[in-house]
């Protein structure tokens, strides 16, 4: 009897240790994103950085001609499909069917919580978009037309909300820890190469989905610790009464 409680009291202690490393690295996660995207857009604003981001762009050209990229023709397509990955429609198409997914699995907060990640992503990427006015790239390294604000990345940035979100939703109702490994790698690989194809399309620079990134893994790490604040409080409640 007192080895079954001791084995208990042992895995609740473990438990809550492992629950509490997680929220921690969570705050790390959110603080040290949103320092990054404080300071690159300092350094955006001053112009600290237009040399560096236009020698990245410049060594996707041949040289001597910025609308000619170095890669060859298939390429150039392929990044041109992986970018709408990341763009309005694909985005609102594959949130339509998670929701409904979630909704038909009565996961109701979860769906809630990822409505409101993608819509309040969408907003603050719009609203950073205006304030820090940063114009594109020249128009001679667009391989796509787009509009005319560029930092951050919006693309950059609702990949990370979306696909990480929706990756760590799928991998949470999984058993077995390879799946759950094999789903996040492939969601951070998603979203790196949607960023990176804005900037070899020349509609980016590397500090746009550098902020991008950075704000997009903030704002979910934020939505994630909401979540936890209203669970772990309707539990008290439930509890209390």
């Amino acid at each position: 009897m007192k080895s079954e409680n001791f084995s208990s009291f042992r895995n609740l202690i473990k438990e809550l240790a492992t629950k509490e490393i997680k929220i921690l690295l969570v705050l790390l996660t959110f603080f040290l994103s949103l320092f990054v995207f404080i300071n690159v857009g300092m350094l955006v604003t001053n112009g600290t950085t237009k040399q560096f981001d236009e020698s990245i762009i410049k060594y996707f050209r041949v040289e001597g001609n910025n609308s000619e990229p170095t890669g060859p023709y298939f390429l150039t397509e392929s990044m041109r499909d992986i970018t709408s990955l990341g763009g309005e429609t694909i985005i609102t198409i594959i949130t339509i069917f998670v929701v409904g997914f979630l909704y038909f699995q009565k996961r109701y907060n979860t769906m809630w919580l990822l409505l409101v990640a993608t819509i309040g992503g969408i907003l603050i990427s719009l609203g950073l978009k205006e304030f820090y006015g940063r114009a594109r790239p020249d128009i001679s390294y667009r391989l796509i037309s787009v509009t005319p604000l560029s930092f951050p990345s919006g693309h950059s940035m609702m990949s990370a909300i979306v696909y990480l979100t929706q990756a760590a939703i799928i991998a949470r109702i999984q058993k077995n820890k390879k799946i759950r490994i094999y789903i996040l790698s492939a969601a951070l690989f998603l979203v790196f190469i949607i960023g990176f194809s804005r900037v070899y399309l020349g509609v980016h620079y590397p500090t746009d989905v550098i902020g991008g990134w950075t704000v997009g893994l903030a704002w979910a790490s934020f939505c994630w610790l909401v979540a936890w604040y209203l669970q772990k409080r309707n539990k008290l409640k439930q509890q209390t009464n």
